[in-house]
């Protein structure tokens, strides 16, 4: 199962907090296409899962993670380093030469 370091857990609850309207919300990592046909990991923040997404809570933040990416994930651990043009997400484990995150910056 994906383990979410303290530091990840309290950007995605920064990131969270900013859509008071619900209380489901949380970080998506999911699939998208990058260039040259690769797959690259895309993180967002989203109201609620999608139907079909794993849902991983850790510190008070919640993850959800869409269908195609939890095998990869399942050995990962994420984490977060605030910068000066915002939060860098980063996940680290074995086979981390897969599909990488979309520069780290949610929505991005």
């Amino acid at each position: 199962m994906l383990t979410v370091t303290h530091d990840a857990a309290e950007a995605i609850q920064s990131l969270t907090d900013q859509i008071p309207e619900t209380e489901t919300a949380g970080l998506r990592i999911s699939v998208q296409e990058g260039e040259g046909g690769t797959a690259q990991l895309a993180l967002s923040v989203a109201d609620a899962p999608f139907p079909a997404d794993e849902v991983v809570e850790a510190e008070g933040a919640t993850v959800y993670l869409a269908e195609p990416v939890v095998a990869f994930m399942d050995d990962k651990t994420l984490d977060a380093t605030v910068q000066d043009e915002g939060v860098a997400f980063s996940i680290q484990g074995p086979d981390t030469e897969g599909p990488s995150a979309n520069g780290g910056r949610p929505g991005s």
